[in-house]
């Protein structure tokens, strides 16, 4: 892959690439995008949203598949901001699959999730990803991504 300069984005820069709106954008910032190669991101997990009020209420825990559907998103915004892999065609950048996932620790209210996403390799309209999403500097989860364009 290409490596370029590093680029920072607000959620209003985020909101330009993904079509996501509260409360299913899932990502506050990006910190460090590499066109071509790699992303990170921050998600605040704050108490304050919804699905806490049921996953669990005695013992709240942000969903694993959220954390995965904020990796997809990452991912997504990686592809999306590149000139060079935006296709000609309107079209979504879909999660198609999932492979190796791993949960490591509990991710909880007040935790600040990094989110990291590496693209491996894209080919025409699909492309994997190795993500990882950490609180400090422990790993909470990874996975390898799928994604794909799809015309609208």
């Amino acid at each position: 892959m290409s490596e370029s300069s590093s680029i920072s984005m607000s959620v209003e820069d985020i909101m330009k690439y993904l079509p996501h709106r509260y409360p299913f954008l899932l990502i506050d910032k990006v910190v460090d995008c590499r066109h071509g190669d790699s992303i990170v991101a921050i998600k605040n997990v704050t108490i304050n949203e919804g699905f806490f009020q049921g996953h669990f209420p005695q013992t709240p825990v942000f969903p694993g598949v959220l954390i995965l559907e904020a990796l997809a998103q990452v991912s997504g915004v990686l592809v999306l901001s590149d000139p060079k892999l935006q296709p000609e065609n309107e079209s979504l950048f879909l999660f198609v699959g999932i492979e190796n996932t791993r949960f490591k620790r509990p991710v909880v209210p007040g935790d600040q999730l990094r989110l990291e996403s590496r693209l491996a390799r894209m080919k025409r309209n699909f492309g994997v990803f190795e993500t990882n999403a950490y609180v400090d500097d422990e790993l909470a989860a990874s996975a390898e991504l799928k994604c794909m364009f799809k015309d609208l």
